[in-house]
Order: structure tokens, then sequence, then C-alpha cells
């Protein structure tokens, strides 16, 4: 089974930086993609970033030049670093990963979040 935790959110001021941290559990975690995602208030759920098993990233056009997405092999976690962090970017940001199927389906995991607030 997989399991997924999130920590590092928190308050902080405009330009200010945090660093979420995913620590993981089950073989999807290393194997699969991993990606980090965020709920703001009155949208749809949106992606973050993501980073592929081989190392390769992407990245929302909002994230890039200010978020950087990478894998801590020692701790086993999928890390975001946020920096210079406007209002709009509050929100409650997850990290997830998926199961595949040989039949092409697959099932989505999540993690329960954790809560960014960017204000002054």
């Amino acid at each position: 089974q997989v399991q997924l935790v999130e920590s590092g959110g928190g308050f902080v001021q405009p330009g200010g930086s945090l660093t979420l941290s995913c620590a993981g559990s089950g073989s999807e975690f290393t194997s699969n993609i991993v990606g980090w995602h965020r709920d703001v208030p009155g949208k749809a759920r949106e992606q973050v970033a993501a980073i592929m098993n081989n190392g390769g990233t992407n990245y929302a056009s909002f994230a890039e030049g200010r978020f950087t997405i990478s894998r801590n092999i020692v701790k086993n976690t999928v890390d975001l670093h946020m920096r210079d962090l406007k209002p709009e970017d509050s929100a409650v940001y997850f990290c997830h990963t998926y199961r595949s199927f040989p039949n092409k389906t697959w099932i989505d995991f999540w993690g329960l979040g954790t809560q960014v607030t960017v204000s002054s």
C-alpha cells in the first residue's frame, strides 16, 4: 500500500520561502511520477510540479522559476522548494503518485495535504 505524508506547510510573508516534503512508502513512490498539487479556494485542484523516476521534472507556469521539485533518496522524500511566495500561492498542497495496471487503468494515491498561507 502506498502512503504519502506531507509536511512543511505553514505561514509565510510574501517573498518568503518554504520547503514542503512528501514522505512516501511503496515501490510506486520511487518508480513512478510523484507530483505536488494544490487546492486554491474557488479553483479546481491544479498540478504544481512533478518529478519522473529518471529525475526529469516539469512545472506549472506559475511555478516555473520559483519552485523546485527534487527527490531525496536518503530520506525517501520528494521535496518542493518554494521561494518568492505570493498570496495567491496560499493553498493546501498535496503529494500524489499512482499505480498503473496492464489494462491501462490506474489508481491514484494522495496525501492528506499541508496548508501554506502567504500573507503579510
